[in-house]
C-alpha cells in the first residue's frame, strides 16, 4: 500500500484545500482505494466512506443499485463503472466519488473480461472513466495497479474540475 500514499496524500491535500469530499465504491481492489485514502493522517476531513461491492448482493445492499440499471449493457465497463460511482456519489452525499469494477486474476470473471482487466470512473462536476488492461494474471499486482490508476483519475478529474460546493 506504501506505493498509493503518494497519489492519497496529494489527493487528500487538493479536496482538503477545496472543502470537497469524496466516497469509494470498489469491487477486484477490495478496499486498497478506501485503504489508501485513510492512510493518510487527516482523512476524516475529505473521506467519508467506501464500500466493496464485489458481489451482486452488495451492489444492491451498500449502493442501492437496482439490476435494472444494468440492463443492456456489461457490468465491466466503463458505463457500468460510471454507474456506481453516480451511485456512490448520491448513496454518500459526497462532492466526488471513485468506482472500480474488474478482474484482478488469477482467471478472468464470470462476465469474460480477463484477468488484469478493469474500467474505473469518477463521478463529480465532471465525469471521467477509464479501462485498465495490465495484461497480467498476477492478482495482487493488478489490485494495486487498479487502485493506483483509480487514484490517478481521481486527482485528474478533482483537479480539471469545477469546484463543488
Amino acid at each position: 500500500m506504501h506505493d498509493l500514499l503518494p497519489a492519497a496524500q496529494k489527493l487528500g491535500a487538493l479536496l482538503k484545500d477545496r472543502h470537497e469530499s469524496v466516497a469509494v465504491a470498489e469491487s477486484s481492489t477490495g478496499g486498497l482505494i478506501s485503504a489508501a485514502l485513510l492512510g493518510v493522517p487527516g482523512a476524516s476531513a475529505y473521506f467519508i466512506g467506501g464500500a466493496v461491492v464485489y458481489t451482486l448482493k452488495a451492489r444492491r445492499a451498500m449502493l442501492d443499485v437496482p439490476d435494472w440499471a444494468f440492463e443492456g449493457i456489461k457490468s465491466v465497463t466503463e458505463e457500468g463503472a460510471l454507474i456506481l460511482a453516480r451511485a456512490a456519489r448520491t448513496r454518500f452525499g459526497v462532492s466526488w466519488s471513485v468506482a472500480e469494477i474488474g478482474a484482478s486474476g488469477p482467471t478472468g470473471n464470470r462476465y469474460g473480461d480477463p484477468a488484469g482487466h478493469s474500467c474505473i470512473a469518477v463521478a463529480g462536476t465532471v465525469e471521467r472513466s477509464i479501462t485498465v488492461e495490465t495484461g497480467s494474471a498476477d492478482r495482487i499486482a493488478n489490485m494495486r495497479a487498479f487502485a493506483a490508476a483509480a487514484l490517478d483519475l481521481l486527482i485528474q478529474t478533482v483537479s480539471s474540475g469545477g469546484h463543488v460546493g
